[in-house]
């Protein structure tokens, strides 16, 4: 069966995650989509063809500290640059999909506010559709990322699927019976911002004691920080310095790999605090399927796997220990891209069924 019969309502299409650019290698006369991920660190632009092989490819820095109005123009100049490797102009382009973080007017195609960013009321719709004449469907990154992982990747048919993805932020989505889980007019699934102690540290929209303020990859590298100028983890300081900017995934692997028990420490520790969000959604949701993605499990699979496995089966109610599996995601960052050029896909498909019908 090939990529595109195999997508379904609600869904994405497929590619292996190492798939290579094949610029100037498609036929014109076929259809050709975008996926575009906005992350809180980068963007990143794919082109794919008709069977959702990529085609183009561009991926930048976000820099979101520079505004939204910034921020919009670089969005676009990313996705031109994507499309001059395709060797395709704009009107060869069928649709495109943008997963965006925050929380999101999706009828509006606009980011309410993405905390991470320092964004607000931001038109990313209308930007790109002004700028390209381009069809755009707009959703939150997660829920395109764990609508990949549906479809192609680490949870193909599963009748209910949740995504956990750690990173600048902590994002949730969830797929059930093939569609995304949203709002009637605006994205959900935020488990980031789940209350987890009545004080603490604040997150990236200003509450206190939330998984993402204890959990996040940008909590893990500031605790581990403070153990690098402590003498604490000396690895990670000869790798990373104590700058939490520098302190990323990879380094923190590499430290751990190489022998500093405070950084294992730190991440198992804000492993456990992102099992009690497993557990909060196999009460809520019952999915079949639990996908932990991003940057962080990426860079540490195992030991995100296990010890949060190990938290979730310990805490979950008995009668709901055997009804789910949690695996790390399979496509990396190619997830929220391919789930948002497919999106773009049956949003338009969607559209040309009701033309027909009407």
């Amino acid at each position: 069966m090939d990529t595109a019969s195999k997508v379904k309502a609600g869904s994405e299409s497929t590619m292996d995650a190492t798939a290579k650019v094949n610029a100037g290698k498609v036929n014109a006369g076929k259809e050709h989509w975008i996926g575009f991920d906005l992350g809180g660190t980068k963007m990143l632009a794919e082109v794919f063809d008709e069977k959702f092989n990529v085609v183009g490819r561009c991926r930048k820095k976000t820099k979101g500290h520079e505004g939204k109005d910034v921020g919009l123009k670089r969005i676009n100049a990313v996705i031109r640059e994507a499309l001059e490797q395709s060797q395709l102009k704009p009107a060869q382009i069928t649709g495109l999909g943008i997963g965006c973080p925050g929380p999101l007017d999706l009828k509006k195609g606009l980011i309410r506010e993405a905390p991470n960013l320092g964004w607000e009321n931001v038109p990313i719709r209308k930007s790109i559709e002004d700028e390209f004449g381009i069809p755009v469907t707009v959703g939150n990154d997660v829920d395109f990322g764990v609508y990949g992982e549906y479809n192609f990747g680490a949870a193909q048919d599963a009748r209910c699927v949740v995504g956990l993805f750690p990173g600048t932020g902590i994002g949730g989505g969830c797929v059930y019976e093939g569609r995304i889980f949203r709002g009637a007019n605006s994205t959900c699934m935020e488990i980031g911002h789940i209350p987890m102690a009545l004080g603490g540290v604040l997150d990236g929209a200003g509450n206190a004691g939330t998984l993402e303020s204890i959990a996040s990859r940008l909590a893990i590298s500031g605790a581990a920080a403070q153990a690098a100028f402590r003498g604490a983890a000396p690895h990670l300081k000869s790798i990373a310095g104590t700058d939490i900017a520098e302190i990323r995934s990879a380094q923190l692997a590499e430290a751990i790999e190489k022998g500093d028990k405070m950084v294992r420490l730190i991440v198992e520790t804000a492993s456990e605090y992102l099992a009690l969000g497993v557990v909060t959604m196999i009460h809520l949701l019952a999915p079949d399927v639990i996908v932990l993605g991003g940057g962080l499990v990426e860079a540490m699979p195992e030991l995100f796997v296990e010890t949060i496995s190990k938290e979730v089966k310990r805490r979950v109610l008995p009668s709901m220990r055997e009804i789910y599996e949690i695996v790390p995601a399979k496509l990396g960052d190619q997830a929220t891209v391919m789930g948002a050029a497919a999106a773009a896909r049956q949003a338009i498909r969607e559209l040309d069924d009701l033309a027909r019908n009407a």
